[in-house]
């Protein structure tokens, strides 16, 4: 009787791409392997530096440069300097105790700092600034310089440096950067009497809605005056937020 083991052949048998695979499969363990064991480990080394500090009990036996450095000692000078240990002592006096010489040095504080004067860079009122004086603010380019100037004229002036947050395309990021070198001058801003203005010029207030607009216009006509903002608030004809926007543009004259 004959035993087949083609069967078993076909089992345990590899193919092409199989033996290909499993040979660079070892060439890879290999190499793994031979850099885990070439490569050395690298190990830090701690070594205990101690110091010895003369004896200052008893430094009769001292003279000269000795002398001065005990006497240095006695009085605590060495760590009133704010210097501490044996490293202080032998940078001062040397090995053996003799004292080095201190040199200073030849450039004085205040010779180092004339070589860089500070820089005062002054503040930019922005309902005055023109394009050009816009750009030196760091971040704004001829672009958002152009907007920044078209927004205070939709606007009418700029009440507040945060409105420059509603001008498109001017990231926070550069707002932070810039907000402590601008500030807003209100008296430069347009205001509108509420209680004379149409339709038509209380529409300059870039905040107001029709809606909003149309209400105040009725009231008035009703009312026949509006002596604060308040009164706008507490008839529901704005909310308050936008009665904080509105407020700065905005006159009650008789």
């Amino acid at each position: 009787m004959n035993f087949n083991s083609e069967p078993i052949k076909n089992w345990f048998g590899f193919t092409r791409r199989e033996r290909r695979s499993t040979f660079i499969m070892l060439l890879i363990i290999i190499l793994i392997l031979g850099l885990r064991y070439t490569i050395p480990d690298s190990k830090i080394v701690i070594e205990d530096i101690t110091g010895t500090i003369p004896d200052t009990e008893n430094h009769s036996d001292l003279s000269g440069k000795d002398s001065l450095f005990a006497n240095d000692l006695s009085r605590g000078n060495l760590m009133n300097r704010g210097k501490k240990g044996p490293a202080y002592i032998k940078k001062s006096y040397g090995i053996e105790g003799e004292r080095i010489p201190f040199v200073k040095n030849k450039h004085t504080p205040q010779q180092r700092t004339s070589n860089y004067p500070r820089q005062n860079n002054p503040l930019i009122e922005i309902n005055r600034s023109d394009s050009a004086t816009l750009v030196n603010l760091p971040g704004i380019g001829p672009v958002l310089s152009a907007r920044i100037i078209k927004y205070r004229r939709l606007l009418g002036g700029y009440a507040s440096t945060d409105q420059l947050k509603e001008v498109y395309g001017l990231p926070v990021e550069t707002f932070e950067l810039i907000k402590g070198r601008i500030f807003a001058d209100s008296s430069m801003i347009t205001k509108i009497n509420i209680n004379s203005a149409g339709y038509k010029e209380l529409s300059h207030i870039h905040y107001f809605e029709k809606y909003e607009l149309t209400a105040i216009l009725k009231y008035r006509e009703i009312k026949g005056r509006i002596k604060c903002i308040t009164d706008l608030t507490e008839n529901k004809l704005i909310t308050p937020e936008k009665a904080r926007k509105v407020r700065p543009y905005l006159r009650f004259d008789n």
